[in-house]
């Protein structure tokens, strides 16, 4: 794996931030931390960097201790704050220019490009841009770099549904490129999109791991009953939950829809509709 936490716990006094948080990353994976503000996904985030320093438990970049050895960690890692701070008096070019000088093997050609990709004039001075245009700025400063980690805390807000295409597009091509990629967002829809797994935060602690290949075989069937349900055969029991209110029938299925068809043609029902659940559902199910 390229990220690991054990135990992970950060306490301000008698506040809990983030409780006993374990997980792993593998190498090209992107990840997710989802999660309401508050949830703890921030503090993870600077604990992986070694801005933080945990109460307890042990995190690891890369093979290196996020804490005794940040400096090394912060050399592998490009971070994405969730409120990117830039030199207000320099134009867009500038601030790049000063991005890509500080890290070795860092292009001002690469940042352009990516600049160009987003569709930012960098002739601008930033205290002339807008939030969006700040942002897109900030993601063409942090994705520029040629790093093993990406870490970028809602790299999305503030943008466009456009621009956030273009940057999901982004993401996969570093995923397809060897890179790891974590994110943090409120935006359900590109996480589902985006991710290989998501992990669900509530109260600081990790209450859920989400494989999105296992999700994308969740369904929700919405039918009306035209006579008495019968009980699901045994053969299915495992794989529909089925609830009904009045007339109105839920069942929820996970697999091969192709098993279930049959079965749902002897129901007495009609109306039918079939639904993905998607992470919507899940998320729901935490917060």
């Amino acid at each position: 794996m390229v990220v690991s936490t054990e135990a992970l716990t950060k306490r301000y006094g008698p506040f809990t931030a983030l409780d006993d948080c374990t997980f792993e990353v593998q190498r090209g994976e992107v990840f997710g931390l989802l999660g309401p503000n508050g949830a703890g996904k921030t503090t993870l985030l600077r604990i992986l960097l070694g801005f933080l320093t945990p109460t307890g438990g042990r995190a690891h970049v890369d093979g290196l201790d996020c804490h005794r050895q940040s400096v090394l960690v912060r050399g592998r890692v490009a971070y994405l704050p969730g409120e990117a701070r830039l030199f207000r008096r320099m134009t867009g070019h500038e601030v790049l220019k000063f991005f890509t000088s500080l890290r070795p093997g860092s292009q001002i050609k690469e940042a352009a490009r990516l600049a160009e990709r987003l569709d930012l004039d960098l002739r601008r001075r930033v205290a002339f841009m807008s939030t969006g245009m700040r942002q897109k700025l900030a993601l063409a400063a942090t994705l520029c770099h040629n790093v093993n980690v990406y870490i970028l805390d809602e790299p999305t807000a503030n943008l466009d549904p456009n621009v956030r295409q273009v940057v999901m597009d982004l993401l996969r091509e570093k995923q397809s490129d060897g890179h790891t990629v974590l994110i943090s967002s409120h935006v359900l829809s590109e996480m589902e999109e985006s991710c290989d797994r998501v992990v669900i935060l509530r109260s600081g602690q990790l209450v859920h791991t989400q494989v999105m290949s296992q999700l994308r075989q969740r369904h929700r069937v919405l039918a009306e009953a035209t006579g008495e349900m019968p009980t699901v055969p045994e053969s299915l029991r495992e794989q529909v939950d089925v609830k009904t209110n009045d007339k109105l029938v839920t069942i929820d299925t996970v697999g091969d829809l192709s098993k279930l068809m049959g079965w749902l043609s002897t129901l007495p029902i009609h109306n039918m509709s079939i639904e993905p659940r998607g992470l919507r559902a899940v998320y729901d199910q935490f917060h």
